[in-house]
């Protein structure tokens, strides 16, 4: 992360910004699955009162979000997005590793996520952060999911 980029935990007023930066951030990938990824269909409004979202602002520009949720003594990764003006740039990992820091100070086994099996550039950043393959499940319209785990050493 630059030093201007700062993270930030979502409110209830910032809904329209996250399902606009998700709209974005998964636009190249409608096409490429059989359906909308997930998270362009997600119901936000909901979802912020059940979920923690955290927002990565670069000089002051919303750029990234994670979405996350406690379960099953992990955390779960839900969703994480990058304006595709800011991607490659590194920010998905610094959420990433922004989630590893809050599984640890809630003393949780570790972090989790499911990714499409399309999503090959996503699978291949997750494996790079230390994430492993744990399965893969079958979902409805042909559509595979992939499960990794990242097993923290509290």
């Amino acid at each position: 992360m630059l030093s201007s980029d700062v993270i930030e935990r979502a409110g209830p007023d910032e809904v329209d910004a996250i399902r606009n930066l998700v709209a974005r951030a998964y636009a190249k990938w409608v096409g490429v699955t059989p359906r909308k990824p997930k998270p362009m269909t997600a119901d936000y409004d909901a979802a912020i009162g059940m979920h923690r979202f955290d927002l990565l602002y670069r000089s002051g520009e919303l750029a990234g979000l994670i979405e996350t949720v406690i379960a099953n003594g992990e955390l779960m990764i839900v969703n994480i997005a990058i304006d595709p003006r800011h991607q490659g740039k590194g920010l998905g990992s610094s959420l990433m590793r922004h989630a590893e820091q809050l599984a640890r100070a809630s003393n949780l086994r570790g972090t989790r996520l499911y990714t499409n099996k399309l999503m090959t550039e996503n699978i291949e950043l997750y494996e790079r952060l230390g994430y492993r393959f744990e399965k893969e499940t079958q979902h409805e319209g042909g559509m595979v999911a992939v499960h990794m785990v990242l097993p923290l050493g509290n």
